[in-house]
């Protein structure tokens, strides 16, 4: 159950992260495919309407793991209990880590990605036409970020990703799947971004901000 979770929500980022980073995105039948990294140098960024980081951390923050961007409290607190860290790597996107309590099946991922280079103007060229949900919202911590699901992102109802623009060039990601009581019951694009202000706090600690 745990490994089939991990999946499902891995799964449904790659292809929203690929849908940003090329232009139409593959069929929902294609295997992943590492997202275009030609788009930032051939356009100035940002892009398609998507805001410009005023204060960028620096690339330096995305060198660790995910798996350090959320203290075991703050799993807790999203989870309703401690649970381990499931550490991966996402060809073409990124490390990733994921946290699932298989008593209530609720799952949240963080995501950095370092082989994308558009940042927040990928998601609005090329997620935003065509997504199931689409919310901007107020900056997280004075960066401007989106909530969205994706057509192949899974359900609405249960799943929602918020991503993050932290430099023009680069996003963290945090997506969650709603414990089974929540589900029906709850927006987790309501949810979704109190996982991601929670890895945005470490990461601006471990750059002195």
């Amino acid at each position: 159950m745990r490994y089939r979770m991990i999946t499902i929500i891995a799964a449904a980022y790659a292809v929203t992260t690929v849908m940003a980073g090329c232009s139409g995105g593959p069929s929902p039948s294609a295997p992943p495919a590492p997202p275009s990294n030609t788009s930032s140098s051939a356009r100035q960024l940002p892009y398609a309407g998507a805001p410009k980081v005023a204060n960028p951390l620096p690339d330096s923050v995305l060198s660790g793991s995910p798996c350090d961007a959320l203290t075991p409290a703050q799993v807790r607190d999203a989870l309703g209990s401690e649970v381990p860290a499931k550490a991966d790597t996402l060809a073409g996107i990124g490390p990733m880590c994921s946290w699932s309590n298989l008593d209530n099946g609720a799952v949240i991922s963080v995501f950095f990605t370092v082989s994308s280079k558009d940042g927040l103007s990928g998601q609005y060229a090329n997620v935003k036409p065509k997504a199931q949900v689409w919310k901007e919202l107020p900056a997280i911590q004075g960066f401007p970020a989106v909530a969205n699901v994706s057509p192949s992102g899974g359900n609405p109802k249960e799943f929602c990703e918020v991503n993050v623009g932290i430099s023009d060039t680069a996003t963290v990601d945090a997506s969650l799947i709603l414990s089974d009581s929540k589900k029906g019951k709850t927006d987790p694009c309501s949810v979704t971004p109190h996982v991601a202000d929670a890895a945005i706090s470490t990461l601006r600690q471990k750059a002195g901000a």
